[in-house]
């Protein structure tokens, strides 16, 4: 089939690389979103799936809006039978889903219905699910809610994070939607709508808000918090004022804490919640480079009954 693969991120190569190295399927043009500073210097930089796609030799679109005519009027041009899309990050018109014979179809990092939306990965860690896993599905105008063509699942790991464990899902999933297109020309894949009685839940965007500990919840909830936010936006909690990025954390049996009471030990620091003490990783105060707990305790000389809030 000819695709217009559409994806931005990190998180949607291995799909582009998986589509590119395809025997069956032609990838003629890449829409991603447009170019971007970036990095300390804020350099102006293409996205990771642009940068792929011209490696390739593949044009690149880079609409400022999708309802834009130049766009549609060039996609209408390359003629797609299919647009595939991982992670692109803005939402599609209805004039341009009705544009490729089968469609728009994207690959979501969960098993819809559950966690529609922007994060569902940092969501399932953050809730405590045991199993996630990615789906297909073909693009409608409410939000992830099309009917699905296929599922993969994947067990979510103790020490994972959101980034680990979004790696995992990004090549098993590259797997599953070059596998949807075979079905999908080969007329031997059907969309299944959604069970929407039960089972919705939505993943909003993750804000630097979002990474401030609450250390007056369980350690478990900490932990999940923690691993939720890793690597971006991060996990912090205030210090003297300042606000410490930390991570990762592990949840203790020690002898229980006030929440966010730190104690310094020779070997470790551990800090308060509802219930048991968590181990601190890493610590980041600002301006200065990530140190292990221990060693950022004795540099800021952390007193006995001082706090992270």
């Amino acid at each position: 089939m000819r695709l217009v693969f559409a994806g931005t991120p990190q998180p949607a190569v291995p799909t582009l690389k998986a589509l590119i190295e395809s025997p069956r399927h032609e990838v003629v043009a890449v829409v991603t979103r447009p170019d971007a500073p970036a990095g300390r210097g804020r350099h102006v930089v293409r996205s990771p799936v642009g940068a792929l796609a011209d490696e390739h030799g593949i044009e690149v679109l880079m609409p400022q809006r999708v309802k834009q005519p130049e766009f549609l009027d060039r996609l209408t041009e390359l003629a797609p039978d299919c647009c595939p899309v991982v992670a692109y990050g803005a939402l599609l018109p209805q004039v341009a889903l009705d544009i490729p014979v089968h469609g728009w179809v994207n690959l979501h990092f969960s098993l819809l219905p559950a966690w529609r939306g922007a994060a569902p990965v940092q969501a399932a860690i953050r809730a405590g699910d045991e199993i996630t896993g990615a789906s297909t599905f073909r693009i409608v105008k409410e939000l992830d809610a099309g009917p699905v063509f296929g599922v993969l699942t994947e067990p979510i790991r103790p020490q994972d994070t959101a980034g680990i464990l979004l790696d995992r899902l990004a090549v098993a999933g590259a797997e599953l939607m070059v596998s949807t297109l075979d079905g999908i020309e080969d007329g031997t894949v059907n969309a299944v709508e959604q069970q929407h009685a039960d089972g919705v839940s939505y993943a909003s965007k993750i804000t630097p808000d979002d990474g401030h500990l609450d250390l007056t919840t369980p350690a478990v909830a900490v932990d999940r918090l923690v691993r939720a936010v890793t690597p971006d936006p991060g996990a912090w909690a205030q210090f003297r004022g300042e606000r410490l990025k930390l991570g990762p954390v592990t949840p203790t049996g020690a002898e229980a804490l006030a929440p966010g009471e730190i104690r310094v030990e020779r070997k470790r620091v551990l800090v308060g919640t509802a219930t048991h003490p968590v181990q601190l990783g890493d610590v980041q105060a600002p301006g200065k480079k990530k140190m292990a707990a221990t060693d950022w305790a004795r540099g800021a000389r952390v007193e006995q009954g001082e706090r992270l809030s």
